[in-house]
């Protein structure tokens, strides 16, 4: 091989590691992806009589991280002790999507003594292939307590009275409270700003028989629905486990304010007697009312047998005192007050206080 062909093979060699080196150079192939999604982490349940309801979040990703594409098979089991998962439902659902399914517990199941009873979801591909079942969530099998009948709601001064018909045993009633009346804008920010109403709440009753309870949280002006259920805390397999009855049908009350103040208290009556004989005059005064939205007070007097006459100006009288300087001297006077809210509702006449005028 003479100096040029020499020449040219070197060239081509450290072209070809040029080459070898480069970006381009693909790397080991990679397997394809499975497409197997998520399993779910958020599993829960709820149990209302013989009806059980699931709820969870639907993975947006697969085990390889990317997107999923398309609609998820969701396959729905439940286990008794340590049976086999039987299929209880299946459903299909977007990726992201919240899910919820709900079913009858068969008769089996919904009798006889309690015991654990586990639920489980697996999301499937469209080959129908999963990364296994979601983590187990308990609830109760067996017979519940008994539904809450004849449950009722009446709105009241002092909130809303909720009544249903005792079973003759003491038990733990649940209530739930919805606001059908949310607020139209945004809550205000800031430490000081009064906190949003919750759009649904719950309270637990200790039922001993008097099948009665009152809601002293509501605001005057909004509409709320309530429901009842027993429930039975029980304790199984070591853990304390609650097995919750039917809901009652709703009961819807719109609260509304028409309710007058309350009635004022502690009315006295004292005669005075300007210095040297001069202006005769009877001071009452009474105990304010402690409510919200008392505009003021109203003051009636009455002599002997003649009917009650206001006293007090046109407008409420705003503390609770008011001085009568039109009396004359001999002459007895009896007195009653009466509270005025906002709206202009007026309370019942408090308590009569006499008083007579002396002479000089």
């Amino acid at each position: 091989m003479n100096s040029r062909d020499r020449w040219m093979v070197a060239a081509l060699a450290v072209a070809l590691a040029a080459l070898m080196a480069g970006c381009g150079t693909p790397g080991a192939p990679q397997p394809p992806s499975l497409n197997l999604p998520q399993p779910v982490t958020d599993l829960s349940a709820i149990r209302a009589g013989d009806q059980v309801s699931l709820f969870w979040t639907v993975p947006k990703k697969n085990t390889d991280k990317l997107v999923i594409k398309g609609q998820v098979t969701v396959r729905v089991c439940r286990q008794e002790g340590v049976g086999p998962c039987v299929d209880a439902g299946k459903v299909t659902m977007a990726p992201g999507a919240a899910g919820s399914y709900s079913e009858a517990l068969p008769v089996l199941l919904s009798s006889g003594p309690p015991r654990v009873l586990k639920y489980f979801v697996e999301l499937k591909n469209r080959n129908g292939r999963s990364a296994g079942l979601s983590k187990a969530v308990e609830t109760l099998a067996g017979g519940p307590p008994a539904p809450v009948r004849g449950f009722a709601a009446e709105v009241s001064k002092a909130g809303v009275v909720l009544s249903w018909t005792p079973d003759g045993e003491s038990a733990v009633v649940r209530l739930q409270r919805k606001l059908l009346t949310p607020p139209a804008t945004k809550p205000q920010q800031g430490l000081m700003s009064p906190q949003p109403e919750p759009l649904e709440q719950s309270f637990l009753i200790e039922d001993v028989g008097q099948g009665r309870a009152l809601d002293k949280s509501i605001h005057f002006g909004e509409t709320y629905e309530y429901r009842a259920q027993r429930v039975a805390r029980l304790t199984v397999s070591g853990k304390t486990m609650e097995l919750a009855g039917e809901l009652s049908p709703p009961v819807r009350v719109e609260a509304k304010d028409v309710f007058p103040p309350e009635v004022p208290t502690g009315l006295a009556a004292v005669a005075t007697t300007g210095e040297n004989g001069g202006e005769v005059a009877i001071d009452l005064g009474w105990t304010p009312d402690s409510e919200a939205g008392v505009a003021g007070y109203v003051v009636y007097r009455r002599e002997g047998d003649a009917g009650w006459e206001r006293v007090s100006p046109s407008e409420p009288v705003v503390g609770p005192a008011f001085h009568d300087a039109h009396v004359q001297v001999g002459h007895t006077y009896v007195y009653a007050v009466s509270a005025v809210d906002q709206g202009g509702r007026e309370s019942a006449r408090s308590a009569e206080a006499r008083e007579t005028v002396p002479n000089p």
